[in-house]
């Protein structure tokens, strides 16, 4: 658990994400096209990623990927980021913790 604190911390958003995952790629790329500052930890490339995975799910996170961590706090996962942007809530939320400058 402490490693995934330390980690999500590290930039204004956080994606715990696998490279085969089609919806944590959908995420990155929303990210991505806002231009977002952002660090992107897959969790099938890295060592230790079996047991950040098994930390997200004892954070309620199921399936336990894509995580969203913005400004170091859980936001969830798809269905979450979806939410937020749809109810125009993503941008100032980004924009607050300052991962976009615009």
């Amino acid at each position: 658990m402490e490693r995934v604190t330390k980690l999500a911390s590290e930039k204004p958003v956080v994606i715990f994400s696998k490279s085969s995952c089609c919806m944590s790629h959908t995420i990155k790329s929303l990210f991505y096209d806002f231009g977002v500052n952002l660090a992107i930890h897959e969790l099938d490339e890295i060592h230790e990623g079996s047991e950040i995975e098994q930390a997200l799910l004892r954070l309620g996170r199921k399936p336990s990927v894509p995580a969203v961590f913005i400004g170091g706090e859980l936001v969830g996962g798809t269905n979450e980021v979806m939410s937020l942007h749809l109810n125009r809530s993503l941008i100032p939320m980004l924009r607050r913790v300052g991962a976009l400058w615009v």
